[in-house]
């Protein structure tokens, strides 16, 4: 039986930049996703080096915060991909990690609202995107509850 996790009295949602003072915290969620959604044990050493290279490098993206009651809530990193069709940018949601406890209060919508302000106040980004482990049918649910819509491509990958 799963153990029920407490659900946290919330007032207000408040999204901003990651700092490099989160680097810990963004860590420990990327290692708690991969086993979430994968089951796949991560290196703490090589996560934090990819999370401090993303801070050192803002070509690698950028990272948000969602805080609810002065405590991080969740995550979510942009990153970038060149779309020479139209000249212009394509965002990739990457690394979305809301924490247990804050589930369902709307953490996620809240940082892909976020997203989207940004990319429209920039001007030079064509589309957001992100990919999603085919049977992880609540984060399916999340994203086109957004607004988002399944893609006509498929994913293909080659690992090293």
């Amino acid at each position: 039986m799963k153990a029920q996790t407490k659900r946290l009295p919330i007032s207000e949602t408040i999204i901003r930049n990651a700092q490099q003072t989160d680097h810990n915290i963004i860590t420990n969620n990327n290692i708690a996703l991969a086993w979430e959604t994968e089951q796949s044990k991560l290196d703490q050493n090589i996560v934090a080096a990819g999370v401090k290279t993303a801070f050192s490098d803002s070509s690698k993206g950028f990272y948000l915060i969602a805080e609810i009651n002065g405590n991080v809530a969740g995550q979510l990193m942009v990153t970038r991909e060149w779309f020479d069709w139209c000249n212009k940018t394509i965002w990739w949601i990457q690394s979305v990690y809301v924490l247990p406890e804050f589930r369902s209060n709307g953490v996620y919508s809240s940082l892909y609202g976020q997203v989207l302000q940004l990319a429209r106040n920039d001007g030079t980004i064509n589309g957001i995107r992100l990919y999603v482990d085919a049977d992880n049918e609540n984060a399916k649910r999340i994203y086109q509850k957004s607004g988002m819509r399944k893609s006509h491509y498929l994913l293909y990958e080659f690992d090293l």
